[in-house]
């Protein structure tokens, strides 16, 4: 219950707090002494005063502890009237005006310490956000769902309850659970999840448990490191087709195999872009290669060029954009692949361009593409304007060339190329390089 002299030794700040949360109407414009009166049940309702100044730099009367409004104020009151205020704790408290001596004093004077105070107030706190969720609809009830997953450019991802249209229904899969168990678009993984809080638009995955059928656990026993796992190289070459002369080119002077490491360079102007675009646009019609392209400092411009090919850039950080934007979308695209690449599947991701980035990032990121022995392979074919380092294959470009293709044999190459072309067609290469040189 509550006692007149706590409730006048407390500012008028905390009676409003103790008014509305024992729901008195009009409390905020009464008289501290009335709204303690109305607090006590010993006003009448419709008695509607005006408002005395709020201030909380009322002096300590004799020594009585301030009392605070808040939820269990009542319990605390009731701890007074059973055991009495401490005569220690009225020492301690008697020169401490700040709130949290305040608060000290009361948790004293009711027998209870200072760990104990805050477990009452984090158990309200707990109470309040789950009574909030549960108002706009949502708690932390978990359910189970199973569902294919489609994951985003920026590494996060949903379970498509309407595969594989979008839906307010489906559920987000953070990012690091995304790495943590290597998913990959059209992976079908279960496990329970909540629905969304306060601040949330979505359902959210709590943890994955299986991976096309398996435990997670199993999943992860099984998985071997991209990087641990071995590679040799390219020994399968992409059949490019098509009458352009650049990709006659390059797919019989410069083959490109699953897994190699390729670089287009060239000056300004050597059209490098356009080789690239060439190379998308055959690249997409083979089957069971998985194609991404990323736009690292491209001009804005470049956007409708790119989608002429049919090929939508995964990620795009475009010319004006931060180092680090650039680097991360680069970063995404490879990820994404190197999962693929596990599961068995030949990835290609395009560039344009590696030559934005810093020189040993865009060499480490360049370094992620191999012929996994047991699995798939990562492809990376990127523009520069100089060689990176560490290329299986490079394409050189020189815009002085007018003639058909602005291909520079002299300063393009494969290596060991025998494994893509045999023998013959190896030889066949070095004597027309012989003949450029």
């Amino acid at each position: 219950m509550l006692q007149r002299e706590a409730l006048e030794a407390s500012p008028l700040a905390d009676l409003h707090e103790l008014a509305a949360e024992t729901g008195l109407e009009g409390f905020r414009r009464l008289r501290k002494a009335d709204l303690i009166d109305r607090l006590l049940g010993e006003a009448p309702a419709g008695d509607d005063a005006p408002a005395e100044k709020s201030t909380d730099d009322e002096p300590s009367n004799g020594g009585r502890t301030r009392t605070r409004g808040g939820r269990g104020r009542g319990r605390a009151a009731a701890s007074d009237d059973d055991r009495g205020p401490s005569s220690s704790a009225k020492d301690d408290d008697e020169d401490d005006d700040s709130p949290r001596g305040r608060v000290r004093g009361r948790s004293r004077r009711s027998g209870r310490d200072d760990r104990d105070d805050r477990d009452d107030r984090g158990d309200r706190n707990d109470r309040d956000r789950d009574r909030g969720d549960r108002d706009r609809g949502g708690d932390d009830t978990e359910t189970l769902i199973e569902g294919t997953v489609e994951v985003l450019p920026n590494g996060t991802g949903f379970i498509r309850v309407k595969h594989p249209e979008q839906s307010d229904d489906d559920v987000y899969v953070s990012a690091a659970q995304v790495r943590r168990c290597e998913l990959v678009s059209g992976d079908t993984i279960g496990g329970p999840y909540r629905r969304p809080r306060r601040s949330e638009r979505f359902p959210s995955l709590v943890r994955v448990e299986t991976i096309n059928g398996k435990s997670a656990e199993e999943v992860a026993g099984e998985a071997t490191r991209f990087d641990e796992q071995p590679s040799t190289f390219p020994t399968a070459r992409f059949e490019l087709g098509g009458d352009d002369v650049t990709l006659k080119a390059i797919e019989w002077l410069t083959p490109i195999g699953r897994g190699s490491r390729v670089v287009l360079h060239g000056p300004a102007h050597a059209g490098k872009t356009e080789a690239l675009r060439l190379l998308a646009g055959a690249l997409k019609g083979i089957d069971g290669v998985d194609l991404q392209l990323v736009l690292a400092g491209a001009r804005a411009e470049e956007l409708s060029a790119w989608k002429e090919t049919g090929v939508e850039p995964a990620a795009t950080a475009l010319l004006g954009g931060s180092l680090e934007s650039q680097t991360q979308a680069v970063e995404r695209a490879i990820d994404q692949a190197k999962r693929l690449a596990q599961r068995g599947t030949d990835a290609v991701v395009l560039i344009d361009s590696i030559g934005e980035l810093v020189p040993h990032v865009a060499r480490r990121l360049l370094s992620n593409a191999r012929n996994l022995t047991d699995s798939g392979s990562v492809t990376i074919i990127a523009t520069a304007a100089a060689p990176v380092g560490g290329e299986t294959t490079l394409i050189a470009l020189d815009p002085a060339r007018t003639s058909g293709a602005r291909f520079d044999l002299a300063r393009s190459t494969t290596i060991r190329p025998e494994l893509l072309v045999g023998d013959e067609g190896a030889a066949a290469i070095a004597e027309a390089r012989a003949k450029a040189i």
